[in-house]
């Protein structure tokens, strides 16, 4: 078998790789959109808050370190 099996199967590996990357690029810009879109929300909804209402949201504090 000579090198052009071998090619072939490096362009094909390629192109799914380009694929998958394309694809994973798509998904980190709409992830990044909607971060950015809760943060907004987020935001929005803290300042509408009551200070009794946004001391509920503080997580407690760790009793030591995690085991």
């Amino acid at each position: 078998m000579g090198g052009g099996g071998g090619d072939l199967v490096k362009s094909h590996l390629l192109l799914a790789v380009r694929e998958e990357v394309e694809l994973l690029r798509e998904q980190i810009k709409e992830l990044s959109e909607r971060r950015a879109a809760l943060e907004r929300e987020n935001g929005l909804l803290r300042a509408l808050a009551t200070p009794q209402q946004l001391a509920r949201l503080r997580p407690p504090r760790p009793h030591g370190p995690p085991a």
